[in-house]
This record gives structure tokens, sequence and C-alpha cells, in this order.
């Protein structure tokens, strides 16, 4: 696959810049321990199925110090639909408890603290920080791992990888190209069936020849 030039980065950096820069998460919360809670159960699980769950959880569970000692079947119970749910409930339990008895009751912004939570990852820290902070870091969940292949941005095989040589290359701004590829993936560069009518970005995809018909 072509490799996107340094002349087509810069110009895709800044046709995502004007596209979405007051892009923020579909994920629904108020405060940052809702937010670690909803970005740890959105992995492979739809944003939307998270929004249509955590209102019952929180309304049950408000905080870290009501959620440190839930029952973990009720936990179950309440986010049975979401993908993975029991070891979530457990993560959720787990990193409650840590959080009240590290941090008395503060979510820590920080990716070396935040990883230390149970059921956070590199990326749900990233994606925390990005979100509540406005940290310049970049995620990379599945909607930005596809895009940024199929605009040659990238052809390392791990989300890792590709984290860090989008790090290299955009170096700025990097939250709201992280919200962006994330948008434009989920609704536009879509994995099966892309809207390359509807692309803004056409003229720099270097596999839009496998989605002729």
């Amino acid at each position: 696959m072509k490799k996107a030039t340094k002349k087509e980065i810069i110009q895709i950096h800044q046709l995502f810049i004007d596209k979405y820069s007051d892009a923020v998460t579909e994920l629904e919360y108020k405060n940052a321990y809702e937010l670690v809670v909803v970005v740890a159960l959105s992995a492979q699980c739809t944003d939307k199925r998270v929004n249509i769950l955590t209102p019952a959880l929180f309304e049950k569970y408000p905080n870290p110090q009501s959620l440190a000692i839930a029952n973990l079947d009720d936990v179950k119970s309440l986010i049975s639909s979401c993908s993975f749910f029991n070891n979530k409930a457990k993560n959720i339990v787990s990193m409650a408890k840590r959080v009240m008895e590290v941090y008395d009751g503060e979510i820590p912004m920080n990716g070396k603290e935040l990883i230390t939570l149970a059921g956070v990852g590199q990326k749900t820290a990233n994606v925390v920080m990005i979100e509540y902070t406005g940290a310049n870091l970049m995620a990379v969940d599945t909607h930005v791992f596809r895009v940024s292949h199929r605009l040659g941005l990238s052809d390392d095989k791990t989300a890792t990888k590709t984290e860090a040589t989008l790090v290299k290359k955009f170096k700025i701004n990097l939250h709201t190209l992280h919200q962006g590829m994330v948008l434009f993936g989920r609704y536009i560069c879509k994995a099966k069936n892309p809207k390359c009518d509807e692309c803004f970005l056409t003229e720099f995809c270097k596999t839009k020849e496998s989605f002729k018909v």
C-alpha cells in the first residue's frame, strides 16, 4: 500500500482539524469517575449500548465509594447487555477499590497511574485524558486503526505501533485528530460499505480501488 507523503499528511491533518474542531466523545458521563467507567465498558462494545446501560449503573453506584463495595453479581446484572460483562464488572469494581485505597476516591489524571487501575490499558488511559483534559495524546481504536491504514498514514500491525506512528507524524492537535478519526471511521469510512461519496478525504485514500463495485 502506498504511504501518505509529508505534504499529504499536512493536508490530512488540517482537514481533520477543520472538520472536527468541536468533536467530543459520544459516550455520556458527568465526571471523571463516570468517564473511566464508560470508556472501560466501551471496549469492543458500541458507545450507544454503553449509554443505554450506564444510567442505571450510575444511579445505584454514583461514585467510587459505592462501586468499591458493590455486590459483583449486581454489577454484572446491570451491565449484562455489554460485551464481556463478567470481566468488565470485575474490573470496574476492582478499579473503584484501588481509587479508594490509593487515590482517596479521586480518579488520577496521569497515564502511569491510570493504567494501574483494573481494566485500564494505555488506550483507555489516553482516551480518558484526551476527553477530560484535552491532552495532546493519540488513542487507537478499531476506527482510528482502519482510517490510518486506508489513508496510508500507517502500515503497522498493532494499535500501539499505529499510535506511535500517528504521534510522530502529526505531533500537535492529537486530541482533536483522535476524536475526528473515531467519528470519521464510525460514520463515513466504515469497515463495510464505506460512504465514499460523503468522504472529504477521497483524494488521499490509498484503498478506494477495493471499494469499487
